[in-house]
């Protein structure tokens, strides 16, 4: 059975991850099939009990050389509040080991009044699981048929003081696939190793970006500002942008030749520590800016 490249993401990032103790992470790997003949589940949104009206909960199926860096403010087109659409899709024990096994008790839910920014937030939560499994989450954005010359992945994050520490590794990405290659723009936040982390489609690794890791205060909204573009068969990671400091890292990785048609995708993920620590974050102003 042929795999899906973006089942190798996960496979390299579960084993780069697990060898240096760190969690589970996607790293990439956006698709609605992870395997070839084994469409993914799709999430399900029901009526979420909670205390704010109007929230929805989607919960994951039980089934299983540098290029020339790009300006620090992309213009083009806007898809803002990502965090409220419908349609984020998960894929079970995606996040895990070959993108197979048991994965965490993980669920999305919508809508949530309090904490928010814009009045209406995200709760990405993991409840338990495996040790160092990961919940991961994304969305189909409509494709583009040229590579990105200018990608911003922007969003507000918000930890509860009583889950400052839980998390093992906080993960967003961004993907496209077009003329047979498929470049991939993720970083992970690694309480690990208290660094930020790039993830190499091509070798399948987490790789150290050189940008320590403060870890967020809690009972805080923090803005996260990503800046990615293609260069010719390159994926760029341009900078990092956390609470106004902006750190310009011009990481580049050979895009992978997938052979595969038209996609783009954002994502997110939860990854779970040692000891299975359950913990909620928040994610508000969820935005891609982007020109091809």
């Amino acid at each position: 059975m042929d795999l899906n490249p973006k089942v190798l993401v996960k496979f390299g990032a579960a084993v780069a991850a697990i060898a240096s103790v760190v969690g589970c992470g996607s790293g990439g790997g956006a698709s609605k099939s992870f395997m070839a003949g084994m469409p993914s589940s799709s999430a399900t949104s029901t009526p979420a009990a909670s205390s704010n009206p109007g929230t929805t909960t989607t919960s994951q199926s039980s089934s299983p050389a540098s290029a020339t860096p790009a300006s620090s403010l992309p213009t083009g087109t806007v898809i803002a509040n990502i965090q409220n659409q419908s349609g984020w899709q998960t894929c079970g024990g995606c996040g895990n080991v070959g993108g197979t096994g048991q994965g965490p008790d993980y669920h999305l839910t919508q809508g949530i009044s309090s904490p928010s920014l814009s009045g209406s937030s995200a709760d990405f939560y993991v409840n338990g699981g495996p040790a160092y499994t990961g919940g991961y989450y994304f969305i189909e954005q409509p494709t583009l048929p040229n590579p990105v010359t200018n990608l911003q992945y922007d969003f507000d994050l918000y930890i509860p003081a009583q889950y400052v520490d839980a998390p093992q590794a906080i993960e967003f990405e961004a993907q496209q696939t077009v003329n047979g290659n498929t470049y991939n723009y993720a970083w992970q936040a690694d309480y690990a190793s208290n660094s930020w982390r790039v993830f190499n489609y091509t070798s399948k690794n987490w790789e150290p970006s050189g940008l320590p890791l403060q870890r967020f205060a809690p009972n805080t909204w923090h803005h996260i500002t990503a800046v990615f573009h293609a260069a010719g068969t390159q994926a760029v990671h341009d900078s990092l942008t956390v609470d106004g400091q902006t750190t310009t890292v011009n990481i580049a990785h050979q895009a992978t030749q997938t052979g595969t048609g038209l996609e783009f995708t954002n994502g997110f993920q939860v990854d779970l520590n040692s000891t299975s620590t359950p913990y909620h974050v928040y994610v508000d102003n969820m935005k891609l800016t982007f020109a091809d």
